[in-house]
This record gives C-alpha cells, sequence and structure tokens, in this order.
C-alpha cells in the first residue's frame, strides 16, 4: 500500500490525550454544542465541579454546563501535571487546572486538580465523570 493510504493510528494514550484536549477545547468554547459532542449521554454519568454538589445523569451534568456557560464571557484554562491512563475501553486523566473565567461583574482564577474519566465507545473517546476540588493558590500551571 502506498505511504499515501496509510492511515495513521493512534496509540490509545495519544487518543486519549486528544480527547481530554477537546473536552477542555469545549469548555474553553463556552458552547454546549461542542461539549455534547465530548460527553456520553447516558444516565449514570456524572460531573462535580469546584464547590458544587454531585450532577448525576447527562440531563443534570448538561444543565450544569448550560448555567456555567450562560454565566461567563469567557474563559480560559490551562492544564499541568497530566496523567493519562488506559485500561481497556476506560480510560483516566489526573491534571491540575487553572480556569480563569470573566464575568460581567469580573474576574475568577481556580487552581483545581481533576480527574476526567472516558470510554471508548462507538469509534471515540467520551467523557463519563468530571471531578474538580479545588487547591489552595499556588504555583501557576502551564499550558500543555
Amino acid at each position: 500500500m502506498p505511504p499515501e493510504t496509510v492511515l495513521a493510528v493512534q496509540s490509545p494514550d495519544v487518543a486519549l490525550r486528544d480527547a481530554n484536549r477537546r473536552y477542555y477545547a469545549a469548555f474553553e468554547s463556552l458552547d454546549i454544542t461542542q461539549m455534547d459532542e465530548i460527553w456520553a449521554h447516558d444516565d449514570w454519568v456524572q460531573c462535580v465541579h469546584p464547590g458544587w454538589d454531585l450532577l448525576l445523569g447527562w440531563a443534570e451534568v448538561r444543565e450544569g454546563w448550560v448555567r456555567i456557560f450562560s454565566n461567563t464571557r469567557r474563559t480560559k484554562i490551562a492544564l499541568g501535571a497530566i496523567v493519562i491512563h488506559v485500561e481497556g475501553d476506560t480510560g483516566w486523566v489526573a491534571c491540575t487546572e487553572q480556569v480563569t473565567s470573566a464575568y460581567s461583574d469580573g474576574i475568577d482564577d481556580v487552581l483545581a486538580q481533576a480527574t476526567n474519566i472516558f470510554i471508548y465507545r462507538d469509534g471515540r473517546w467520551r467523557v463519563v465523570a468530571h471531578h474538580a476540588s479545588p487547591l489552595p493558590s499556588g504555583p501557576k500551571a502551564t499550558v500543555q
């Protein structure tokens, strides 16, 4: 087969890293349609934003994102200390998030430790759980 017709196949770790990037790109976009694309839409998915109660099921998780996006003018996220692990059709990413958000009444800057859990379904990695806990202020994260 000629080299131009061979498709590059990503390793599971690289594919999961790309899915995690898409998740944070959707977050920064403040576009619920992009967030819809990266999440699994099951009644058992879950999300915990810093300072929030557990959101359980896609309807609650999606509504949480809608609330965040509708109250935010702009968001920039820098990630650090990224650790990726894949076990079969399940993978997770642990990382620090430096989330800077602009609102109508000011700017908020949050440093959090996050874990994003993905499942591989229909040829793509999809988020099934996001949990972020606030960290005390410290060194800034770096973009990766």
